[in-house]
């Protein structure tokens, strides 16, 4: 028989019970057996619905970590505690799924990378864009060079009206930024690693707090607190890669435009483009003929029946659990996504000082 992992879920809040334990809780090979939140109400109420019987709850995640039993950690709690939490799970002997950003700072991020190298345990981080149906078919475009030397390509986080009001993510302190740290992460994780280019040379980075002033706005989630908006509400970015390849970075929660798209990227190569703007598309030359593709994606093909289909965030987890079972590089390895902090960062520096920044 298989062994069955068990889990431990530091953190109990919306991403915890949104996307993490129902994907969990599908999977066959885990069993989710301690849940830990500073607000023991939260840990309780999930315990009670994914938990079996015997399943722990703590208010001290240094509590949960003592317990020898517990293989692998999902860390999920806002940006600033990812690399403590993370860290030390790690050298309690644990494999930890932290979700995405990798941490608050570069530099916090660099030692989450260095403590898995260091202790051998396996880190990932949660960037499950990279395992929709699109993503996944793309990457097998790019890796067959069907599009040849990518050397332009866009990352696109766009929002027109969509600020979360609620948990820390309008909070600077606690999260690092906005929508650059919390939905351009995404996209940028995306592109990179569809480009399987991980050299960046210099950071060019613009940022704004212009709709975030306005009073009664409208919203998806209900009118934001001015006051409490201290992250910034649009944040571009233009990154020059070692090889001369240039990508540019687009995050808003909050922006007046129509050419509303989050994440995704569109891909400019010598051979082909792609986009992922309206379904998957391929564009390039033919026999001296422009030519688009669109990329049937449905599983379906046959009346009354769509198809089966497993969730992006299920296959994350499945690739997940079959890295540790395998004993092989996880899908989001820390080196990918320490870069992807190391932009963004560069994008907020640049934004501050109104300089160019150069990457070591």
């Amino acid at each position: 028989m298989s062994k069955v992992y068990r889990v431990g879920v530091i953190g109990c809040g919306g991403i915890a019970n949104g996307k993490h334990l129902p994907s969990l809780s599908r999977q066959d090979k885990v069993q989710v057996v301690a849940f830990c939140d500073i607000i023991k109400e939260r840990a309780e109420s999930a315990a009670e619905q994914y938990g079996n019987a015997d399943a722990a709850v703590y208010t001290d995640y240094l509590e949960l970590l003592k317990d020898a039993s517990i293989d692998i950690v999902h860390v999920l709690t806002p940006n600033d505690a990812h690399a403590d939490i993370s860290i030390a799970a790690l050298e309690a002997g644990k494999h930890v799924m932290c979700e995405k950003p990798m941490a608050k700072t570069a530099a916090d991020a660099k030692r989450m990378a260095e403590a898995a190298k260091r202790t051998g345990k396996k880190l990932t981080i949660g960037y499950d864009n990279r395992f929709r149906q699109d993503s996944l078919y793309l990457k097998k475009i790019c890796e067959a060079g069907e599009l040849g030397h990518i050397y332009y390509a866009k990352a696109h986080a766009i929002r027109r009206r969509a600020v979360p009001t609620w948990g820390v993510f309008l909070d600077e302190e606690k999260q690092g930024g906005g929508p650059l740290i919390d939905i351009g992460t995404h996209a940028l994780d995306l592109t990179l690693w569809m480009m399987d280019n991980y050299k960046p040379k210099v950071v060019l980075g613009t940022k704004y707090h212009e709709l975030s002033r306005k009073e009664e706005a409208a919203n998806a989630w209900g009118p934001w607190d001015p006051k409490k908006f201290t992250v910034e509400d649009s944040a571009f970015g233009m990154i020059v890669m070692e090889n001369g390849a240039t990508i540019t970075l687009e995050a808003s929660w909050a922006l007046n435009s129509l050419d509303v798209d989050e994440a995704k990227c569109s891909l400019s190569g010598t051979e082909a483009g792609a986009d992922m703007k309206n379904g998957l598309r391929i564009n390039g030359e033919k026999h001296s003929k422009l030519y688009t593709n669109e990329i049937e994606l449905d599983a379906g093909g046959v009346a009354f029946y769509e198809g089966k289909t497993e969730k992006a965030t299920d296959v994350e987890l499945r690739k997940w659990i079959e890295a540790i079972e395998e004993d092989k590089d996880p899908v989001v390895t820390p080196e990918q996504a320490y870069v992807v902090s190391r932009i963004l960062e560069a994008i907020y520096e640049s934004a501050q000082t109104g300089k160019a920044v150069y990457l070591d």
